[in-house]
């Protein structure tokens, strides 16, 4: 790597490090290269909401954006290896990608459609590059959550009305939006997360047959947060061209190109 390049690969992943503060993972080592950044939408379970994303050669980084270009945090981390993209249909002014993995999956959008297939293309290219040099893609992802204003009843029992006493809960299995009384157990799901999550009625009865995890009633397991990031309200920083997603060269030296949003 030309050292002009790493030196300004090294400075740009310290300036992310300082953005995310101490309540950030370190991401400065030895062969990590930031590949691009910028601001998409990221769907969330109340509403879309705009993330500051990071895409390094073996990381996907993203964070909520309080003052942009300065200040992030609730800094999430997903190994590359673990994403597997799925393309959806693009509409009048959506234009958006599914980001499966582990612990996590979600979808983004992108201002235009050569903004997301820019995005789609750098990472499917990390991703290949992971697995040519020996790195194993997992074959199980979390489920996407259907976003609460998608559903006004439990997509369980179909009965049940939202509302201030009776809340929205997701499935972690199958990601529908549920009630209370069809989300009481949890339930342990391989590669996805190692203590019981909630499950909705059906999903539970499905992944317990002939399965000795342990599973825990509602009663028994400990409060939950369905999912903080999501949750929390900080100001909001549209896409604009102050905000452009910038995809940085190769090993052969700087080269940039903006995409404007």
């Amino acid at each position: 790597m030309a050292d002009n390049f790493r030196n300004a690969n090294r400075q740009r992943i310290e300036h992310i490090e300082a953005c995310f503060g101490s309540q950030g993972r370190p991401l400065n080592q030895d062969g990590r290269i930031l590949v691009g950044e910028g601001v998409l939408i990221k769907m969330c379970r109340k509403k879309p909401k705009p993330r500051q994303i990071f895409l390094f050669n073996d990381l996907l980084v993203y964070g909520s954006i309080l003052i942009s270009k300065k200040r992030y945090h609730k800094q999430r981390v997903i190994p590359l290896q673990q994403v597997q993209l799925e393309n959806l249909e693009d509409e009048a002014d959506k234009h958006g990608w599914v980001v499966r993995a582990r612990g996590k999956s979600f979808a983004v959008y992108a201002a235009t459609a050569k903004e997301k297939a820019e995005w789609m293309l750098h990472i499917e290219r990390c991703v290949q590059e992971l697995i040519k040099n020996g790195a194993r893609p997992d074959s199980v992802h979390a489920a996407v959550w259907i976003p609460d204003s998608e559903a006004t009843v439990c997509m369980c029992c179909h009965e049940t009305q939202f509302t201030l006493l009776h809340r929205r809960h997701h499935c972690r299995s199958c990601g529908h939006v549920v009630c209370g009384a069809c989300s009481l157990k949890r339930f342990v799901i391989p590669g996805v997360d190692k203590r019981p999550v909630r499950v909705c009625n059906r999903c539970y009865q499905k992944l317990s047959i002939g399965d000795n995890s342990v599973i825990r009633t509602r009663t028994e397991q400990a409060s939950e947060s369905d999912d903080s990031d999501d949750d929390e309200e900080v100001p909001e920083v549209p896409a604009s061209p102050q905000n452009p997603t910038t995809f940085y060269g190769g090993r052969e030296g700087p080269s940039t190109s903006a995409v404007t949003m």
